[in-house]
């Protein structure tokens, strides 16, 4: 989830040197299996944008993850995201090619990095938009997928706990300036 926190760094250039983090942004993820679709959700994205360091640094508590029904999120959190051993997902990466942005203008935005969870780390190019709200706001929106196998996390046996192999991943946050 800190896959956020790559497309936030491109910025335009009056704002070099400045930092931008969110402890509110929001992870959303998708399984569509054949037999069962839900949503997991979670507000509690932290990020952290260094522009001087052209540094970006995701991370999600999974314990924060709701799908809406108490008894899926235990089982999801013990038995397949085993968040006592890997409490949190982790995107730490760098922007490419970082355009210059336009104040209200939704800017395309590329992130390259490493994307950890389940403690498996996998390399992973994200991308996105970045919006720069203002001098001192940024806002980003990025969607991608987290193939299951790809970090060893087991799909379930049972037809009515049915799980996608494919995780939608969608992210949003408003980042601040820190001063």
């Amino acid at each position: 989830m800190r896959i956020l926190l790559a497309f936030l760094c491109l910025f335009s250039f009056e704002v070099w040197g400045q930092k931008f983090q969110t402890e509110t942004g929001r992870a959303v993820f998708l399984s569509e299996a054949p037999l069962s679709s839900f949503e997991g959700e979670s507000e509690n994205l932290n990020g952290l944008i260094d522009l001087d360091k052209n540094l970006l640094d995701f991370y999600l508590d999974l314990n924060t993850l709701d799908t809406g029904i108490g008894l899926r999120d235990r089982h999801m959190r013990e038995n397949y995201l085993e968040t006592e051993k890997f409490p949190f997902a982790e995107f730490t990466g760098e922007l490419k090619n970082l355009p210059q942005l336009q104040p209200n203008q939704r800017t395309p935005v590329v992130a390259e990095g490493k994307f950890k969870i389940h403690g498996v780390e996998r390399a992973m190019r994200v991308s996105g938009f970045l919006t720069k709200v203002n001098d001192k706001t940024l806002k980003l929106e990025a969607n991608f997928e987290v193939l299951l196998s790809d970090h060893q996390i087991p799909l379930p046996k049972l037809v009515f706990y049915e799980l996608a192999e494919e995780q939608k991943v969608t992210i949003t946050a408003t980042l601040s300036q820190v001063k």
